[in-house]
């Protein structure tokens, strides 16, 4: 037995901050559909998305079907079920947790977080009310559905059975209604069989060569159907504890299997686009009932079995006729009869949305085009966490060069499409995320003064995504407390310069790992959410985003050596270093006015060779300067703009890991 909360601590691994960039509703699938589940009394069809969302369509308004989004998990949802007469939904994500939802008004009642991967599968024996879940951790455990809905906040502590004996990953689960028997499939090759209720092992089923990822069982769990990535469809019968018979339609692997109320026929799907219905009595019955358009991953029947709504790696869910079954099955007028699929167009369609499948990062480290499946092309401001354009079917090869510029900014964030949409990733490598240091002005940020502030893009972003999070602070003596006896205060987090949009998702996250907690921008203020949030965020962010710290510059170490045309006698190669957001203008300040001796005292350089140098203050930066007209600057025989920063003349022109090396040559 197995006992967990059902909150989560964050432990000692290192968090990442994670957002997505949306809209504020998405009414589409993007990335393919996992599962589908049907709930006969409401008309109403449940999709598990790729895009992390679950969604509720009305199956009765074709035309506008979408009701609602049930968003929570923070990866893939792999599997559902629908339980208690459709009042709950349970659900299995690669975010590695099973969900528990209020079906009917789609909101999120408990996560459960016993599974350390991803949890592939569900099965649900229905006259007990109980759930299995199983994935990549070769885990099975059993969950009492009453036990689950009953959870609170407060009352969060599980208690589950589990069943042992995985080899491998799980990729597929069944169980019969009534709860007798559970199977499992897996890359083990072999079906694994259990008593629920006693959780002892029952057998081990061999026949399969490949992965195996559809189950089913009859009624009373004495018959098994698996489909595998083998291509094959095996009938199994666990009393003899064999296979009675393979059936083999499919040219590819089978990843999804459906029967009949009174398990006579199996309609089968997968890889090869196909969808068959086969008599199991006589297997050479058979009819091709359609061929989708994309890969099959699951199919659920209507409650009359007259048609199937059928989920792919697109994000259109197709509903198709089911042939009456012996009047239309073929088998005795020969093969090529079977190749004719019986419905050329599905009855129904749920459109799906694109999905962002290509990206580029542009210079700037700002924003980022794509292109989606669709084909269009869309620009995105990273630092905004917002859509800026969409371009419609461009050529984006060629947009994205009209975009260039020889600029050099460090990469501080990483991005994920896995969900079909844009997931930026901050702080895998904490350094990393406050590297890019650029000018207020340039990012266009602040008005066009002459003084330029100089701000951190990762340091921003954080303030902007937890600016609605209120913390206590620490009041001085000195200041008033209003109605506050014990000198705290709260405070807000957010910067100067812009916010984000309230509805964008940020996730916390184990680097590489389990969800900690989800929540979006504009639900940061509240009570509960406060407190998640004191217990979730790292260390590292509440410095930035409480305490205000800076994050620090980044220096760049560089030599300064006299152009052989200069006419300037060679001086000992000296190693300098400044912040790598320097200008070049303000290098050549410090050669004109230290070490060419002429001008004032001023520069912002540091090195030995400079021992009088006052370092002004890198927030600011006065612009034009007399040097321009005395000094040139060069690397790699180039003449440089004094515009540049230190860090894109090593990038762009200098190409080297060894330390920069700059030339100088006085103008005339």
């Amino acid at each position: 037995m197995a006992s967990h909360k059902s909150g989560g601590q964050s432990g000692r691994k290192k968090v990442q901050v994670s957002f997505v960039i949306r809209d504020e509703v998405e009414r589409r699938h993007r990335a393919g559909v996992n599962s589908l589940q049907y709930d006969a009394h409401l008309n109403r069809l449940y999709s598990a998305g790729r895009d992390s969302i679950i969604r509720i369509w009305n199956c009765k308004n074709i035309k506008e079907p979408y009701t609602l989004s049930m968003e929570h998990h923070t990866d893939w949802v792999n599997d559902i079920v629908l339980c208690c007469g459709g009042k709950n939904l349970i659900s299995a994500s690669s975010d590695t947790t099973v969900k528990v939802w209020n079906a009917h008004k789609g909101f999120c009642m408990s996560t459960l977080r016993t599974h350390k991967d991803y949890v592939k599968a569900l099965a649900y024996a229905r006259d007990r009310e109980q759930v299995a879940s199983a994935g990549l951790d070769r885990a099975i455990f059993l969950w009492d559905v009453n036990t689950l809905t009953a959870l609170t906040a407060s009352n969060n502590t599980v208690t589950t059975s589990s069943l042992n004996g995985n080899k491998d990953s799980i990729y597929s689960l069944a169980m019969n209604p009534s709860g007798t028997a559970i199977v499992s499939g897996s890359t083990e090759k072999v079906l694994r069989v259990w008593d629920p209720r006693t959780c002892a092992k029952l057998m081990k089923l061999k026949g399969h060569v490949d992965n195996v990822k559809a189950l089913v069982l009859n009624r009373d769990g004495t018959q098994c159907l698996s489909g595998s990535s083998d291509g094959t469809i095996k009938l199994w019968s666990l009393g003899q504890q064999r296979c009675i018979t393979t059936i083999r339609v499919h040219d590819e692997g089978v990843w999804a299997l459906l029967t009949t109320d009174n398990f006579s026929h199996v309609i089968s799907g997968g890889r090869d686009r196909k969808i068959f219905m086969t008599d199991l009595r006589i297997p050479e019955r058979r009819v091709l009932i359609c061929e989708e358009s994309a890969p099959i991953l699951k199919m659920v029947m209507t409650p009359d079995q007259g048609s199937l709504w059928v989920a792919t790696s697109e994000s259109c869910i197709k509903n198709w006729a089911i042939p009456k079954r012996d009047s239309q099955l073929g088998g005795d007028s020969g093969d090529e009869e079977i190749l004719k699929p019986l419905s050329l167009k599905p009855e129904l369609v749920i459109k799906g949305g694109p999905a962002v499948r290509h990206y580029h990062i542009l210079n700037d480290k700002r924003h980022i085009l794509t292109k989606d499946t669709e084909n269009n092309v869309m620009v995105y401001d990273v630092l905004k966490a917002c859509k800026l354009d969409d371009l419609g079917q461009a050529d984006f090869e060629e947009e994205v060069k009209k975009r260039f510029k020889m600029v050099y900014v460090p990469n501080w964030f990483n991005v994920d499409l896995k969900t079909g949409m844009l997931t930026i990733h901050l702080g895998q490598d904490e350094n990393d995320c406050f590297s890019a240091w650029v000018s207020a002005r340039e990012a266009g940020l602040t008005p066009n003064d002459s003084v330029d502030q100089k701000v951190n893009y990762g340091n921003l972003l954080l303030q902007a995504l937890l600016e609605h999070w209120w913390r206590p602070i620490q009041l001085d003596e000195d200041t008033e407390c209003q109605g506050d006896q014990q000198g705290t205060g709260q405070t807000r987090g957010g910067n100067e310069y812009f916010s984000v949009p309230g509805h964008t998702p940020v996730i916390f996250s184990e680097v590489g790992g389990r969800t900690l907690y989800r929540l979006l921008v504009r639900d940061a203020g509240g009570e509960t959410e406060g407190v998640l949030l004191n217990e979730t965020v790292p260390p590292w962010v509440v410095d930035i985003v409480v305490e205000k710290n800076l994050p620090k510059f980044i220096k760049i170490p560089f030599y300064l050596q006299p152009h052989v045309t200069s006419g300037v006698k060679s001086l000992k190669k000296d190693r300098l270093i400044a912040n790598d957001f320097i200008q070049v203008r303000k290098v050549a300040e410090h050669v004109y006015e230290k070490v060419l001796g002429a001008g004032s005292e001023s520069g912002s350089v540091a090195g030995p060779n400079s021992p009088g140098t006052e370092r002004t203050d890198p927030e600011r930066q006065e612009t034009g300067s007399i040097a321009e007209d005395r000094v040139e600057l060069l690397c790699n025989d180039q003449v440089l703009d004094y515009n540049m920063d230190l860090r894109t003349v090593r990038h762009f022109i200098w190409k080297s890991s060894a330390d920069l090396t700059l030339y100088y040559r006085p103008l005339k």
